[in-house]
Formats: C-alpha cells, sequence, structure tokens
C-alpha cells in the first residue's frame, strides 16, 4: 500500500521594522558659521523661530538710530557751517533757532543789533548739538557690530546647549536666612544648591 505523500511547506517570516527617528542634534560650529554668514541663520538651525523677530528688530532700530542722529547732524553740521562763514546769502540755521530772534545773535544779518555773547552762544549751542548727534550716530554704529556679535553668540549657546540634560539630580532652593551681624538685625536670602549623584550597582 502506497501513502499518499504530505507536502511540507517550509515558511518563514521575515520582520520589517520602521527606521529609527533621527534625533535632531545642533552642532555648535555650523550654528555659529550660519549666523556669521547671514544674521538669523544660526536661530533657524537651533529651530529658535522666535528669536528671529528679535534679532531683525534690534537690527532695525539700530538703523533706524543711524538715520534719525545722521540727518540732524548733517543738518546742523550745515547750519553750524552757514553761521560762521560770515556769508549773508547762506542762512540755514534760522529755521533751526527758534529760541532767539536772528536780530539778537547774528552779526552777518544785522551787524547794528546782534550782541557778541549771544552770538558766541548760539555757535557754542550748535556746535554742542552736532557733536550729540554725531556721537548718537557712531554708538549706533557700533550697536549695530555689537548686536552682530550677540546674535552669533546666541546661535553659539543655544548649539552648545541643545541637548543638555536638565534632570532632577540638581536642585537649588531659596529661603530666609538670618543674618548674624552682630549689635545688628537683619534679613536676607539663602541659596542652596544640591548635587544628588546615583550609582549603578
Amino acid at each position: 500500500m502506497i501513502c499518499p505523500q504530505k507536502s511540507i511547506i517550509a515558511q518563514d517570516t521575515i520582520t520589517f521594522s520602521p527606521p529609527a527617528k533621527r534625533v535632531f542634534s545642533a552642532e555648535p560650529l555650523k550654528a555659529t558659521m550660519l549666523a556669521v554668514a547671514f544674521p538669523g541663520l544660526g536661530q533657524v538651525y537651533n529651530r529658535k523661530y522666535w528669536k528671529i523677530p528679535l534679532v531683525y528688530a534690534g537690527f532695525g532700530g539700530l538703523v533706524y538710530s543711524i538715520s534719525f542722529n545722521g540727518s540732524y547732524y548733517n543738518e546742523l553740521m550745515k547750519a553750524y557751517q552757514d553761521f560762521i562763514d560770515k556769508i549773508p546769502e547762506t542762512d540755514s540755521y534760522i529755521k533751526l533757532i527758534t529760541w532767539a530772534e536772528p536780530s539778537a545773535y547774528d552779526p552777518v544779518l544785522y551787524p547794528e543789533t546782534a550782541d557778541p555773547s549771544k552770538a558766541s552762544w548760539v555757535q557754542d549751542r550748535l556746535l554742542k548739538a552736532v557733536d550729540y548727534y554725531k556721537k548718537n550716530r557712531d554708538l549706533s554704529y557700533i550697536g549695530i557690530a555689537a548686536w552682530y556679535l550677540v546674535s552669533v553668540l546666541d546661535a553659539n549657546v543655544d548649539a552648545s546647549l541643545f541637548n543638555y540634560d536638565i534632570s532632577k539630580n540638581l536642585d537649588l532652593d531659596i529661603a530666609p536666612a538670618k543674618m548674624p551681624v552682630p549689635g545688628y538685625s537683619g534679613a536676607g536670602l539663602n541659596f542652596v544648591l544640591t548635587f544628588t549623584f546615583y550609582q549603578n550597582i
């Protein structure tokens, strides 16, 4: 008697696992180079998008300060030069000096009535105003350079601390403290910094 053959089917199971999700890790050097290349790119790389408006608001305010102080500086410098050049046709300072009449201080237009002491005072005021706006304009230029460096430094620090692990092993407690000063009574704050170390056994 012939027994029917049993067919043997071999089965194999293949398991597919999805690729692990890549965790973003910021590189300080790359963030710094991007921030140096163009302001705000370091913040974009660090995914700190909320800082980008602050970066450009700072630059915008400083550019406006340069424009504002520069325009006043140019106007006052021309007025000062017109006042001391002894040419009657150059009188741009009259529209700026609203606190006195030209007949009281201008020896070129009104040589009979002008007071030399008032003319010297007006000249001194114009020169001080020129120096004031020139100083503010120059400080605004320095401010742009400083704000640029701050944005680069911020990108570098953010990238350096991007993967910083904040755990409960470091605690800071603030409590009132009594200040032991002989002959006096006082109060203060006491800062207690606690480190907790765990050892795997």
